[in-house]
């Protein structure tokens, strides 16, 4: 029975000691708030490309935008939207500018496509 409940306090200790000692799971984004976002200097509205009006697509871009900390824009990723849609949305966003800032960020930039345009 001591050994039994020597084995289970071991087993607790190793289990709490190892859990302080490991980092939390998962954690928060630098630029998960809005608080955190950097303003944008110069915003270019992406043109709606005329085979998505001919056949009347519309809905949403969402671009992932690499922000150097000169406030350019260095690289993107597509993180979702119609592919008739994205390259319009990747050229205007690629165009940006956005405040200075102490080092690179990453910023979320999101298109709405409709009948009459994007905005």
């Amino acid at each position: 029975m001591k050994s039994k409940m020597g084995m289970i306090g071991l087993g607790l200790a190793l289990l709490f000691g190892e859990s302080l000692a490991l980092p939390p799971k998962g954690s928060a984004q630098e630029n998960s708030t809005d608080a955190n976002k950097r303003r944008v200097r110069t915003r270019i509205a992406p043109d709606y490309p005329l085979l998505a009006k001919e056949y009347n697509v519309s809905g949403k871009v969402k671009i992932e935008a690499s922000v150097a900390a000169d406030g350019h824009v260095s690289a993107t990723k597509v993180i979702g939207g119609s592919p008739l849609l994205v390259n319009s949305a990747l050229d205007a966003v690629k165009r940006w500018r956005f405040e200075a800032a102490p080092k690179e960020t990453l910023e979320t930039v999101e298109f709405e496509f409709n009948g009459q345009g994007a905005r």
